[in-house]
């Protein structure tokens, strides 16, 4: 998988996907949630997580206090001590890892913990959520980052401006 050829294809093509993004926000289509739902499905039947794990190597996730008493819970820290020995606090009061890649990614690109990772990566890289529409900045950010997303767009502007 060539990363970098998503990345800046991901990059070519942000004013013009920004552009789709902020058209649908205005005036969504009513079967838009079907739609992103179909296209996600066709794009993870091609892209396989764990040839790839950018996302891990690359971008840290939010750890919410729930994830942080599940996650201490199963290596059998106290959260205090999952907190100091893996979470640092950003500049915007958010826990999130002190270092990348992932302390949790394998050599395989499984994860450690995959059971109990956390809620942030479990949704990523969110393009089968809800009124994908209010997260266009996120979704224009994840492009870049997984060829997922960068791929999902393509087929959703196909799809979307077809009707």
């Amino acid at each position: 998988m060539d990363l970098k050829y998503y990345k800046t294809q991901a990059k070519l093509k942000k004013k013009e996907n920004q552009k789709f993004l902020e058209t649908l926000k205005k005036k969504p289509p009513k079967n838009l949630d079907y739609v992103a739902e179909e296209i996600h499905n066709e794009v993870f039947e091609q892209i396989n997580c764990l040839e790839c794990a950018n996302c891990c190597k690359t971008t840290g996730p939010l750890f919410t206090e729930k994830d942080i008493e599940r996650i201490s819970k199963h290596l059998r820290l106290k959260p205090s001590e999952f907190e100091d020995k893996f979470l640092r606090v950003d500049e915007d009061q958010d826990k999130v890892l002190q270092s990348l890649p992932c302390a949790f990614l394998l050599q395989d690109n499984e994860c450690a913990i995959y059971q109990v990772r956390p809620k942030a990566c479990r949704e990523y890289p969110h393009t089968n959520r809800k009124k994908i529409y209010q997260i266009n900045v996120i979704t224009l950010k994840n492009a870049e980052i997984c060829p997922a997303v960068y791929l999902f767009m393509e087929k959703f502007k196909v799809n979307l401006e077809k009707k």
